[in-house]
């Protein structure tokens, strides 16, 4: 269980198209083995320390003649932001993704203040 003890908590979301490789052919419609699509998401504020964020798959467009294999999650994960991961892998044919993140976690309050 991840406790937060400060007063103030922040939450913030995102929506993010990872590809959409049938419009141009790109790996992940026409490749095979494993493939991979990251995007760096930056927090709009800065949390005090790495939140915890949860990501889910909002748009999926594959071919239904193959197996449908997918591997999302949130990768090195830090209070300025994380790396948004999607993964497909043998004969699989995904030809859009769209994903969706949610993070929780202390932020500053405005009567924090720093001693030297």
């Amino acid at each position: 269980m991840k406790r937060i003890s400060r007063s103030q908590i922040g939450i913030q979301q995102g929506s993010r198209v990872m590809f959409s490789d049938f419009a141009d052919g790109g790996e992940m419609w026409t490749g095979t083995g494993d493939r991979e699509s990251r995007h760096a998401v930056v927090f709009e504020d800065a949390y005090v320390e790495p939140p915890s964020v949860m990501v889910s798959l909002a748009m999926w467009d594959i071919d239904h003649m193959h197996n449908a294999r997918m591997d999302l999650r949130a990768e090195r994960i830090t209070h300025l932001g994380f790396d948004l991961v999607f993964r497909t892998w043998q004969d699989s044919r995904i030809a859009r993704v769209r994903a969706d993140w949610i993070a929780i976690g202390p932020v500053r309050d405005d009567d924090d203040w720093d001693v030297d």
